[in-house]
C-alpha cells in the first residue's frame, strides 16, 4: 500500500470510529434530558443507528482490502431524521458536528461551509419551533445561530484540514517516486514535471539546471498533456539571468507579466519580502508564450543549483500556492540531486573508462603493431640478402601477431556486459583465477569465506568487475609477484581485499576513495564502480612494496 493511499485509509478509519461514539453521546445527552416515554422513538432509532455503525466499522475492517466505506448521505439523512424525531434539539448537536467534520474531510470546506451554515440555521430554526427559545430573544437566537454555525464551520474546518494534509502526502508520494535511478534522467524528470502541472493546473512546468562543471545550462520542458521524452536545451552559462532569474535564493510569483506586472515573491533563507521581483527577460517570455508562473530554487551539494518552473497558471496564483511549491521543491531536492550525481557519476565513469581502453590499446597492442610495423621493414630489406633469417622473423612476428589477437580477444571479451548473479559469482572468480594464471607469471591466491554469497545482483556485477580490473592493473603496471584476493561476506556487509607485493601506486599512506578524489591519485574506474553499489573504498600503499585495496559494500 502507497503511503498516501495509507492516509487515506487512516482517515476515513477515523470517521468510521468516531460514527458510534458520536451516536452513544448522542443517546446520552438524550436520556438526560427527556423521559423515555417522551423520546422512545428517538431513542430506538439512536440504538438502531448505533448498531448500524458499529456494523459498518466491521464491515469496513473485513473489506480493508477495498477503499469502501458508509456513505456521508446516510448521516446526514440520519441527522435530518433525528431532528425531525427529538423532542429536544441538544442530543442532535453531536451528530450535526460529526457530519461537519466528515464533510469536510470527503468533499472539502468548500463544500462543507455551506453545509454546515445550512444545518446550523435549520437546527436553531428547529430549537426556536419546539419552544426550546422565545422568538423574542433575538439577541440569544443570533448567538445561539452563531455558536452553532461556529461549532459546524470548526468542525468543517478540521475535516478540511486532514483531507488537505492527505492530498499532499499524496503528492509528495508521486513526486518523489518519479525520482527513479533505473528509468534515467530524462524520464523521471518527464514525470515529475507532469506531475507538478497536474497538481497546480498549469498549463506545463520547466527544470533549469546549472552545470558548473560543463559551464552549460540545461532547460528541460514540458507541455501538459505531452508523453513524448525530455530532450533538454543546451544554453552556455551567458543565458543564465534568462532562466534563472539572477537570484537563485528568490522565490516567486507572477499572476501578470504586462507592463509592471502583478506579483508577489520573497527570500528563501529568511522569509523577507523582495520589494523588487526579478522576471525573466522579454525574449524569453515571447519564447516561452509566458501568462504567468511560480519559481522556486532547488539545491545541490548544499547550494542553489537550479530552478523549478510552472508555467501558464488556469487560475490566479495565491501566496499558499507559492508556498506549497517551494516545500515541495524542497521535499523532491534530495531525489533530483541523486539524479543528477548519479548521470555525472556515470559520466566520469565513462571517461574513465574509455581512457583505461584507450591506455590499454596504446601501451600494448598499438605498441606491438608499431614494432611490428618495424621488424617487417627490417625484414623487407634483409629478405634477399639472408633468406634463413628473415623466415626466423616472420615466425617470431606470426608468434607475436598471435599473442596479441589472444590479448584483444580477452580484452573484448571483457568488455563485454556480464549478468552476474550471487549464485554465479565465486565460480566466475575462481574461472578468472584459473586464466589468469595460465596467462602470466604471477602466484595468485583467492579465499572466499563464504559457501554461498547473498547479495544484490548489481553488487555482484560490480564486484566481479572491480576484481578483475584490480588483478589487470596488477599484471600490467605492478610487477609483482604474488597477489592475494579475499571475499567475505557477514550480516551486515561484503568485503573484497585485493593484496600484491609489487611496487604499488605512486603515493604512500592509506586514503579512502574520497580523499583519492581530492588528491587525484587511484584508479578511476574502481572508485566509481565502488560508490555506484554504495561501497567505501580504502587503498593502501607503500611504494616498492606493494598495495592493497578493499571495498566494503553495506548490505540490507
Amino acid at each position: 500500500m502507497s503511503p498516501h493511499e495509507s492516509d487515506r485509509r487512516h482517515i476515513e478509519r477515523q470517521i468510521a470510529y468516531a460514527r458510534p461514539i458520536v451516536v452513544l453521546l448522542a443517546l446520552i445527552a438524550l436520556l438526560e434530558q427527556t423521559t423515555y416515554s417522551h423520546a422512545y422513538r428517538t431513542i430506538y432509532f439512536l440504538i438502531g443507528y448505533f448498531v448500524l455503525a458499529v456494523l459498518a466499522l466491521l464491515f469496513e475492517q473485513m473489506l480493508s482490502g477495498l477503499t469502501w466505506h458508509l456513505p456521508l448521505a446516510c448521516d446526514l439523512l440520519a441527522l435530518g431524521f433525528f431532528m425531525y424525531l427529538s423532542p429536544t434539539t441538544v442530543p442532535a448537536w453531536f451528530p450535526y458536528l460529526f457530519v461537519c467534520y466528515a464533510a469536510g474531510i470527503r468533499w472539502g470546506l468548500r463544500v462543507a461551509f455551506p453545509l454546515a451554515s445550512g444545518l446550523a440555521l435549520l437546527l436553531v430554526m428547529i430549537t426556536a419551533v419546539k419552544g426550546d427559545i422565545h422568538w423574542m430573544r433575538v439577541v440569544a437566537w443570533m448567538g445561539l445561530v452563531g455558536a452553532t454555525l461556529a461549532a459546524g464551520g470548526g468542525g468543517a474546518f478540521l475535516g478540511d484540514l486532514s483531507r488537505s494534509f492527505a492530498a499532499q502526502n499524496e503528492l509528495l508520494a508521486r513526486v518523489s517516486s518519479t525520482m527513479q535511478v533505473d528509468q534515467g534522467l530524462a524520464e523521471s524528470l518527464r514525470l515529475l514535471l507532469e506531475e507538478l502541472t497536474q497538481a497546480f493546473h498549469t498549463d506545463g512546468a520547466m527544470l533549469v539546471y546549472r552545470d558548473s562543471d560543463l559551464e552549460r545550462i540545461f532547460v528541460w520542458q514540458l507541455k501538459s498533456g505531452e508523453s513524448e521524452r525530455l530532450i533538454p536545451e543546451n544554453l552556455p552559462l551567458t543565458r543564465a539571468d534568462g532562466f534563472l532569474l539572477d537570484d537563485l535564493d528568490a522565490t516567486i510569483c507572477w499572476n501578470s507579466l504586462v507592463g509592471a506586472g502583478a506579483g508577489f515573491g520573497w527570500d528563501r533563507r529568511d522569509g523577507r519580502t523582495l520589494k523588487t521581483l526579478p522576471r525573466l527577460p522579454a525574449a524569453t517570455q515571447q519564447v516561452l508564450a509566458l501568462r504567468s508562473f511560480l519559481s522556486v530554487s532547488f539545491d545541490q551539494m548544499g547550494q542553489p543549483a537550479g530552478r523549478l518552473f510552472l508555467l501558464n497558471g488556469r487560475r490566479t496564483f495565491r501566496r499558499e500556492d507559492l508556498m506549497w511549491f517551494e516545500r515541495v521543491a524542497r521535499h523532491v531536492g534530495p531525489s533530483v540531486e541523486n539524479i543528477f550525481l548519479l548521470r555525472h557519476l556515470r559520466a566520469r565513469a565513462i571517461e574513465g573508462e574509455r581512457s583505461r581502453i584507450s591506455r590499454d590499446l596504446h601501451d600494448g597492442i598499438l605498441q606491438t603493431l608499431l614494432s611490428i610495423e618495424i621488424q617487417l621493414d627490417v625484414l623487407r630489406r634483409r629478405a634477399a640478402a639472408s633468406p634463413e633469417h628473415a623466415a626466423t622473423g616472420l615466425a617470431n612476428l606470426q608468434q607475436t601477431v598471435k599473442n596479441e589477437s589472444a590479448e584483444l580477444r580477452h580484452m573484448v571479451t571483457d568488455l563485454r556486459p556480464l549478468r552476474v548473479q550471487s549464485a554465479d559469482l565465486i565460480d566466475l572468480m575462481r574461472g578468472f583465477a584459473e586464466r589468469y594464471r595460465n596467462e602470466s607469471t604471477l602466484a595468485l591466491d583467492v579465499l572466499i569465506d563464504s559457501v554461498e554469497l547473498h547479495a544484490p545482483d548489481r553488487v555482484c556485477r560490480e564486484i566481479f568487475q572491480i576484481y578483475r580490473e584490480a588483478l589487470n592493473n596488477i599484471k600490467k603496471h605492478a610487477k609483482a609477484s604474488h597477489v592475494v584476493v579475499k571475499l567475505s561476506q557477514d550480516d551486515s556487509r561484503l568485503v573484497l581485499v585485493v593484496d600484491d607485493n609489487g611496487e604499488g601506486f605512486s603515493f604512500a599512506g592509506r586514503f579512502t576513495g574520497d580523499e583519492l578524489d581530492r588528491l587525484r591519485l587511484g584508479p578511476i574506474s574502481i572508485k566509481e564502480r565502488t560508490r555506484t553499489v554504495g561501497g567505501v573504498l580504502t587503498v593502501e600503499s607503500n611504494p616498492g612494496h606493494g598495495a592493497r585495496l578493499t571495498i566494503e559494500i553495506p548490505l540490507g
